[in-house]
């Protein structure tokens, strides 16, 4: 009998419990099991030295299907600010560096506000940016694919609202909502990640039958 985990390659829970959402079709339909890495012992992380989110994507999910043997999951993502040149980018998630140890902040609030510190001065009319993510899926013979979504919107002066993470209270949509204050279900019908892992699902299903 096979084994139906899927590993999603990352610690973070806030994004298993999402992905388990996005995925829930899929993964009955497949009979899969979605756990992260923090479910298996001596799994190391891998360092994100891709220039690309499908890059660092692709570089998780492999590390994470030759470690277990199963078939595994990752994604990269980020905020690419147009004023910024694209960045903070495939930086995102480590934007302010130390900056959040030193002022004793966790590490989406020092983000958000290095952020917000550097755009500042720059007028609402130039404020657009959008999330993207990169999709990667490694089946355990060795099989990839790599699915990309994009979300876009322009950025607040101030965080808004208390559900999602990372850059979510920041990201306002056209309904005038930032991710943050849209409920689980509404984020994952536009963000991102759901548009790239929607479109991954198909993948899933039909190598992982």
């Amino acid at each position: 009998m096979r084994d139906p985990r899927l590993v999603l390659a990352t610690r973070n829970a806030h994004k298993v419990v999402e992905l388990r959402e996005i995925l829930a079709v899929a993964l009955e339909t497949a009979g899969l099991e979605l756990v992260g890495l923090d479910s298996f012992d001596g799994l190391e992380d891998v360092v994100e030295s891709g220039v690309t989110f499908a890059e660092n994507a692709l570089l998780k999910a492999r590390y994470a299907a030759r470690a277990t043997g199963l078939p595994a999951l990752a994604d990269d993502s980020g905020l690419a600010v147009d004023v910024l040149g694209g960045s903070p980018g495939v930086f995102s998630a480590r934007w302010a560096g130390p900056l959040a140890q030193v002022a004793g902040l966790d590490r989406d609030e020092a983000n958000n506000r290095l952020l917000l510190a550097q755009l500042a001065d720059v007028p609402d009319e130039h404020r657009d940016a959008g999330f993207v993510c990169a999709a990667a899926l490694v089946t355990a013979d060795g099989a990839q694919v790599v699915r990309e979504g994009h979300c876009r919107g322009v950025l607040a002066r101030a965080p808004r609202g208390g559900n999602g993470f990372g850059y979510d209270p920041l990201l306002v949509r056209p309904d005038g909502r930032t991710l943050a204050e849209h409920s689980a279900e509404e984020k994952n019908a536009v963000s991102h990640r759901g548009q790239a892992f929607r479109t991954l699902a198909e993948d899933l299903v039909r190598l992982l039958p």
